[in-house]
Formats: C-alpha cells, sequence, structure tokens
C-alpha cells in the first residue's frame, strides 16, 4: 500500500486494518474460559493466546475507563503506531478494531527511520441477542463470520474522510411537480403490489424517497451505494423510444430490471431469491425482502414481509407494472433535472468549496469531492486540507454547543467550521490577502445563497 513520496527520498503507507474482533466478556467470566468470549476474530489465523490477550488488554481498557465514566467508557485509544476504536452496539456485545497509523518511512545516513503520523486517522442479520436466541453462540458465530469475512475486505482505510464520519444521506435535488410524480408513483405501486410494506426511491446514487425510519435507511443507503450498485454498472441507456425488449408485446417495451432477484423472468426455473433486511430492530423487529429494480438511472426498492415467499408470477405482475412506468419516470427525471441545470446557468467556479451535513434529516452535500466510492475519494483540495476539517469535526464532537473555528491555513487557504442547531458546515476558501472580516463575510454569502439562511445566527 505504498504511495510515492516526495523526491524519491521518502514513501508513505497508507493506514492498514491489523485486527477486528468482536468479544462478549459474559460468554467466557471464569479462568480457562477465555476464549468463549471470542464472537469473530479477524485475521483468523492468529494465535488462540494472542486473541485472548488482546480481548483481554480490551475488556482491561474498557474497564478502567468506566472507572471514570460509568455510562461512557472508552472510545478510542491513541498510541504512536496504532489507533483502537471500541464500540458496543449492543449491551455487553463489543466490536474493536486497531488500525496502524500512517507511516512516512525516511532515509537518514542510509538507514530508513520510520514516522507514524498519528494524527492522519481520523443490516443484514438482525441484532446479536436475537441470532443467539435462534440458535445460540453458534448461529451467531456464524452469522459474524460470514457478514465480515466479507465486509472487511471492502474496507479503504486510505480514502476515509469526512463524508465516512457522517454516514450521511446524498438527496437528489428536484422541483415540486416531479416529487409530486414520484410520490404518485410509489402510491400507485404500493396499490397494485399491496404486499409491499415500504418503498424507497433513488435517483443517480442520490435518495428521494424513503418510508423507512432514518437509521435504517441510512444502513440501507450505504449498502446500495457502496455495495449493489457499484455491481451493477452499465453503459447508461438515454432517451425511453429505443426498445431494449424486442421479445415482449405490445408497448411494454422498457429498460426496467432486478438488481436483486431473478435474472432472467422467461426462465420458469428462475430463482426468486431476495436478500433479507431486518428494520425497526429495536421497536417491532421486522423481518423484510428486499427486491431493487432498476430502470435507467431510478431504482426502486420494495420491502415485503419475509413470511411471503415471493414467486415468479409476482416478480414478473411487478416487471410488467413497475417497469413501463419508471423507464417513463425516469426519463422525465432527467429532463426536469437538465432543465432546470440550464436555467440556473454555467456557474463560473466559486472561491469556495464547502461540506454541509444535517444530523436530523442525514442530508450531507459536498462540492469538495469530484468523486467519492468506497475504494477512491477524489477530492479536488489537498490532503492537508482535509485533515483540517476532520481535526475541526473532532473538536465539534466533543461539545454540544453551537460554535465556530476558523483556521488560517497553508498559502492562501481559510478553513472555516459552523455548528449549529444540528447542521454542521464546512467550508475551504482560497483567497489572498483576506483577513479575518472578509473570510466571515464570504461564508455569510455562501449561507445566504447555498442555505437559504437557514444556518446560523450570529
Amino acid at each position: 500500500m505504498a504511495a510515492a513520496g516526495g523526491a524519491g527520498q521518502e514513501k508513505q503507507l497508507a493506514p492498514t486494518l491489523l485486527s477486528f474482533f468482536i468479544y462478549n466478556p459474559k460468554l467466557g467470566p471464569k479462568e480457562g474460559e477465555e476464549e468463549k468470549k471470542i464472537l469473530f476474530y479477524h485475521p483468523n489465523e492468529v494465535e488462540k493466546n494472542e486473541k485472548i490477550r488482546n480481548v483481554g488488554l480490551c475488556e482491561a481498557i474498557v474497564q478502567f475507563t468506566r472507572t471514570f465514566s460509568p455510562t461512557k467508557p472508552a472510545k478510542s485509544l491513541h498510541t504512536q503506531k496504532n489507533r483502537q476504536f471500541f464500540h458496543e452496539p449492543e449491551e455487553n456485545f463489543w466490536m474493536v478494531m486497531v488500525v496502524r497509523n500512517p507511516i512516512i518511512e525516511k532515509h537518514k545516513d542510509g538507514k530508513p527511520v520510520y514516522e507514524y503520523q498519528e494524527e492522519e486517522l481520523l443490516l443484514f442479520n438482525g441484532t446479536f441477542l436475537k441470532a443467539m436466541e435462534d440458535g445460540g453462540v453458534k448461529v451467531l458465530k456464524e452469522r459474524l463470520e460470514k457478514f465480515f469475512h466479507r465486509y472487511l475486505q471492502t474496507l479503504h482505510l486510505q480514502s476515509c474522510d469526512l463524508l465516512d464520519v457522517f454516514c450521511g444521506i446524498s438527496f437528489f435535488p428536484l422541483d415540486k411537480m416531479t416529487y409530486l410524480k414520484i410520490q404518485s408513483f410509489i402510491n400507485r405501486m404500493e396499490e397494485s403490489l399491496n404486499i409491499v410494506k415500504y418503498t424507497a426511491f433513488l435517483y443517480n446514487d442520490q435518495l428521494i424517497w424513503s418510508g423507512l425510519e432514518q437509521d435504517d435507511m441510512r444502513i440501507l443507503y450505504k449498502y446500495l451505494t457502496t455495495s449493489l450498485f457499484p455491481r451493477h454498472m452499465e453503459p447508461e441507456l438515454a432517451g425511453r423510444d429505443s426498445p431494449i425488449r424486442a421479445e415482449m408485446p405490445g408497448n411494454l417495451q422498457h429498460y426496467g430490471r432486478f438488481l436483486t432477484g431473478p435474472l432472467n423472468l422467461n426462465d420458469p426455473e428462475a430463482k426468486c431469491r431476495f436478500p433479507k433486511i431486518f428494520v425497526n430492530t429495536g421497536d417491532t423487529y421486522e423481518e423484510l425482502h428486499l427486491i431493487v429494480y432498476k430502470a435507467m438511472s431510478a431504482a426502486v426498492c420494495f420491502m415485503i414481509d419475509a413470511s411471503i415467499p415471493p414467486t415468479l408470477e409476482f416478480c414478473r405482475k411487478l416487471d410488467s407494472i413497475v417497469g413501463p412506468q419508471l423507464t417513463v419516470l425516469a426519463s422525465d427525471i432527467c429532463e426536469q433535472y437538465n432543465i432546470n441545470k440550464r436555467i440556473s446557468g454555467a456557474e463560473k467556479e466559486p472561491q469556495f468549496k464547502f461540506i454541509y451535513f444535517n444530523h436530523m434529516n442525514l442530508a450531507e452535500k459536498s462540492t469538495i469531492h469530484m468523486r467519492k466510492t468506497p475504494s477512491v475519494s477524489l477530492a479536488s483540495v489537498h490532503p492537508d486540507l482535509m485533515k483540517i476539517l476532520g481535526d475541526i469535526n473532532s473538536d465539534f464532537s466533543r461539545v454540544d454547543e453551537d460554535e465556530e473555528i476558523i483556521v488560517k491555513a497553508m498559502s492562501d487557504y481559510w478553513v472555516v467550521g459552523k455548528k449549529s442547531d444540528q447542521r454542521e458546515l464546512y467550508v475551504i476558501l482560497n483567497q489572498k490577502n483576506a483577513n479575518l472580516i472578509e473570510v466571515n463575510e464570504e461564508v455569510k454569502k455562501l449561507c445566504a445563497t447555498q442555505f437559504n439562511n437557514i444556518f446560523f445566527l450570529d
């Protein structure tokens, strides 16, 4: 994972996942039973005694910090070489991630010298408890192994930044009339396909509408945009008049297809298997089938009760009803979006770039990122500026009050962070010879034009 450094004299090694494990201290309370606490450990080939020692150390750290803060034990431990992160998603179930800090390798007198960059780091299985109720520790271990074995391979720590901290949802900007068309489409579909419990609608990987609770939609959105959609990338189909399905009779030709479920509806042996998801786990605990259906850039998620197995007949019905209407709707959204873009005109490159996040509805917006995927974060600003954003966010997370931080960064750059009423705004300005008052005025203008003054009281 080496990245080129300066002048051939140094090279930089990206942050690396050293280990990830899950344990429950209640499962092996007696001496000699310590291994029973460990529910999952990556990498698995680590020797048994080392696993027990590492878990024991984490347990001790958590217990020690409880003496100072009984309700809020340690969340992370920073050392020169590593960072350890502790998370208790359910009572007594602990997840621990150990990450090696980035390293810069320099050469001094012909010998390598390592500098650790200590400040560089910033739904599918139900709850742990439910898994244990279903089949004991054995079933829980199997589910953890199956999920995390694949999931940990998708972690790209070197491309993580502030957007990964927020884990927000990008919403697609729409005019009222097109939004009402989508709302009407969803109502018609839920009426025609009466076993549908929840629906979500996305366009261009951005959310437009969701019937799910916010926390459940956040996880589903992450899965769709970082896992499912990238696996089904295709050249975008423009226009709605070139038929894609010559074999379909009449005017039912459309661009619709299942991203989960049957691959070929004409195959009588086609399997109608859909992934199961668990929502409202803190309350009603619902188990659902996830049906994801796409036409052009529009994707709709239908969630139906897991006790109802979807048949091939149901899938064909869904395809014939949803396909044509979703194709027309996708084309309308595209057309309207292009009209709105033309009306707003081609804007010249602004002097500022920003990241916005709203904790209330999880909305995020970034003009800093040109491209953000799980493995690539293409930001249009220097990594040192991204690091300052992370530092400001870290300061914000320590206090509940509203606040503002202004930093004079390298050369001509200023970085401003504002936190107010559950919203956070981070602005990077490139203004030569600007002073603090002028920078403040520029940020006020941005709030007025981009956020209709919803932002921040002086």
